[in-house]
Formats: C-alpha cells, sequence, structure tokens
C-alpha cells in the first residue's frame, strides 16, 4: 500500500472533461482530487460546472454570491480571493462554482483574451508558486462552450472518464476533434494524458465488450484500474462526500483509491507512438472523427 505519493516535478493541471453527461466526470474529478489529497499531495479543484456538484461533494460554500470561479473568469476577484479549503482533507482546497457561472458563456463572449481568462488568473500571477499545488484537476460542464474552452487552454492534460454502457464512445470524436482543434489554436501542449473506464460491471457482457473496445482505440493511455458501478459512489454525493470519504472500505473507493495511484506514478502519460495532437494514434483520430461526422 502507498503512503504517499511521488511529488511531481512541476504542478499538474488536468481538465476533467467529457461533452457527454452522466459518465462519471464530477464523480471522478471528485474523487480523484480526494485520493491524491489523502496520499500527501496538496490538491485544488477548481469547478466551472454552474451545477457546483463537485463544490458541494467537496463541502465548499457555493450559494449565490459566493466569490467563485465566476468572478474569476470575469475578473472581479483572483484566485486567492475565490478559494476555499475543503473539509474532505487538508490537502485539498477548491475554487467553487455558482448558479452565476450559468450566465457566463454570454458574458465571456465580449471580453479581452476571452479563451484564456482561467489561464491568466492561474498562470500570469503567482498563484500557483505561491501555493505550491502538485495537482489543479478543472471540473467542466458537460458542453464544448467557453467555459471548457477556458479549462483546456490552462492545463496540460486532459483526463476524459467513459462509462462501460451503450454509446460509450458517443461524441467521443467531437471531443477529439475540438482537443485537437485547441491544441492546434490555442494550447500546443494540450494532450490527453488518461482515459478512465467509469460504471463497469462485471455481471454483464457489455461492459466487458466496451472497455475492451476502448482500449483498441486508445491502447495504453487508459488506466489499468477501472471504476465499477457501485451504490456506495451514487450515495456518496447525496451526502455531499466522495465517496473516499463517505465510505473508504467500499469497491469504489478502493477502485478510485487504486486508479489515484496508478495515474500519479505514472505521471504525465504521453505515449511515444502517439504521433497525432491530441495523444492518440493518428488513425484512431480519424477513426472517431469520422463516427462523430456520421
Amino acid at each position: 500500500m502507498v503512503d504517499q505519493l511521488p511529488k511531481p516535478e512541476a504542478p499538474r493541471l488536468i481538465t476533467v472533461a467529457n461533452q457527454k453527461g452522466g459518465v462519471g466526470k464530477t464523480t471522478s474529478s471528485v474523487n480523484l482530487a480526494s485520493g491524491l489529497a489523502m496520499l500527501g499531495s496538496k490538491v485544488l479543484v477548481i469547478d466551472l460546472d454552474p451545477q457546483g456538484n463537485a463544490s458541494t461533494a467537496l463541502g465548499v460554500e457555493h450559494r449565490a454570491g459566493t466569490t467563485s470561479s465566476y468572478e474569476l473568469l470575469i475578473g472581479e476577484a483572483s484566485a486567492e480571493e475565490a478559494i476555499q479549503q475543503s473539509t474532505a482533507h487538508e490537502n485539498l482546497f477548491c475554487i467553487p462554482a455558482t448558479i452565476d457561472l450559468a450566465g457566463a458563456e454570454i458574458e465571456l463572449v465580449s471580453l479581452v483574451r476571452r479563451e484564456y481568462r482561467l489561464h491568466d488568473a492561474l498562470r500570469n500571477s503567482s498563484f500557483l508558486e505561491k501555493n505550491d499545488f502538485d495537482y489543479v484537476l478543472i471540473d467542466c460542464p458537460p458542453s464544448l462552450g467557453l467555459l471548457t474552452i477556458n479549462a483546456m487552454t490552462a492545463v496540460d492534460e486532459v483526463l476524459i472518464p467513459i462509462q462501460c454502457e451503450y454509446y460509450a464512445l458517443e461524441g467521443v470524436g467531437q471531443l477529439l476533434n475540438n482537443i485537437s482543434m485547441i491544441r492546434q489554436h490555442l494550447n500546443p501542449n494540450l494532450h490527453i494524458s488518461a482515459i478512465l473506464l467509469t460504471m463497469y460491471d462485471a455481471r454483464t457482457k457489455l461492459s466487458e465488450q466496451v472497455a475492451t473496445e476502448v482500449r483498441e482505440h486508445f491502447g495504453d493511455v487508459v488506466l489499468g484500474n477501472i471504476i465499477p458501478r457501485s451504490i456506495k459512489v451514487s450515495e456518496a454525493p447525496g451526502f455531499g462526500q466522495s465517496v473516499l470519504n463517505y465510505d473508504p472500505t467500499s469497491r469504489g473507493a478502493a477502485a478510485y483509491f487504486d486508479a489515484v495511484i496508478e495515474f500519479a506514478t505514472r505521471g504525465d502519460y504521453q505515449p511515444v507512438e502517439a504521433t497525432g495532437p491530441i495523444g492518440v494514434s493518428p488513425e484512431t483520430a480519424k477513426r472517431l472523427a469520422a463516427e462523430a461526422e456520421r
């Protein structure tokens, strides 16, 4: 059992994204963040989803009027002013989302450097260095608007949760196209560093088939540890907690804990054989793009 993770050489900035809803995106964001914090890393979660579910799970205030990621994006507050300590762990911090964020897509359109508002707030200041974060995870809304674009211009890595159910790859081709375009025009460092399989049901042949298909598409960028479908994982958000805090002995908690260790110890994964612009092979990118256009 790993008691403490090695400290990365530089802060790892990761966007957790999938334009398809219900794939375990927010659940994965808060559980990976909680696991990293429990293993000694200093972690920041930035909630860019107007629903604020990550903020709820991390136990931070996010009522209307709370200084949040909305004020950060429109330039009315600094990251230092918006950050709160999570009740989940002393190493875990959050910049919450409030309902105000719902209108941010429209407001951002007229702002200078509208695609780089989050990048500038994090990287063009001493915030990251001053706070010595090991990991910054950004939880995105299930869409590909300006909020998600801001998340992707601010980071180097993208982690994509994919559920082991019907239509698992639906929309992934379009997501890859968008990541590729953002890399080409806005952020040349952006790449997929991990794909996490979620909602795996060992009782069904379907889950096994989907997992196999995803591994055939993406190869070793897919984490070896899979998150099972779990009642405890589903229950935890109702209690405003990650499953690692809600029931650390459950199967779901153990799976997320193992995924955290794998993700952290293998570092920022960039497959050598993937010469395409998004962290997967050009053949895979073309095939999924073709599927997205059908």
